[in-house]
């Protein structure tokens, strides 16, 4: 593979004025799960008031810019079950994967989170949700975790440190799905100074400037 940009299972961007019946329509969320997103979005804006989940201004663009986000890597990988997220946060990707994988056999989602006010608060999501997670106060590096289809991370860090924080896990037939913006040519050019692996840089459906970088064979220089 290399890394030129390939087109995405659909139009690479939606609108800017998009809500919860977008959402649907775009994902095909059943009333379930567009239930349980709500009441994961109620939850989020109440804890981000007293502890910094995600950035208060993204609350109000919710549905596409961290549900639609999250929500995308589903189509680019649909026969994985068995997801990693590194760097988990307020639970995105993470938990809206969870919300979505919940009636999938063997839908299971890892929350990786070093911060032990984060993990409180994936658990209790979880928790209230009945999701099929697992959550891990730890630094990545350390989880050791098997039977990984996709490890991915949001707004976590650099490929370069990325990629050490995920190569515990992103060996063999593991596929890497890192949510990024429109710095991910230049990441994945210094990551290339530490690392070899295939990747593909896939346009983002829900910004136009985003990227979604694949990656694969991750081993160091």
């Amino acid at each position: 593979m290399s890394d030129a940009p390939t087109p995405p299972p659909e139009p690479a961007a939606v609108p800017q004025t998009f809500e919860a019946a977008a959402f649907a329509d775009a994902t095909g969320a059943t009333a379930t799960q567009m239930a349980e997103l709500e009441r994961y979005r109620t939850l989020l804006d109440t804890w981000n008031q007293r502890i910094n989940l995600v950035g208060p201004s993204a609350m109000s663009v919710f549905w596409r810019r961290h549900a639609f986000d999250s929500a995308q890597l589903l189509a680019l990988a649909p026969e994985a079950r068995v997801w990693a997220d590194i760097g988990a946060g307020g639970g995105l990707p993470g938990v809206v994967l969870a919300i979505l994988l919940k009636d999938t056999p063997g839908g299971h989602v890892h929350l990786i989170e070093s911060l032990g006010k984060r993990c409180v608060f994936l658990r209790e999501a979880a928790s209230e949700l009945a999701l099929p997670v697992t959550v891990h106060n730890a630094r990545a590096e350390d989880v050791k975790l098997t039977g990984i289809d996709v490890v991915t991370a949001r707004a976590c860090a650099p490929l370069s440190r990325l990629f050490g924080y995920a190569r515990p896990i992103l060996r063999g037939k593991v596929r890497g799905l890192f949510l990024k913006g429109a710095a991910a040519e230049a990441e994945l050019a210094d990551a290339r100074q530490s690392w070899n692996f295939e990747a593909t840089l896939i346009p983002s459906r829900s910004d136009a400037s985003g990227r979604i970088v694949s990656v694969e064979r991750l081993a160091r220089v």
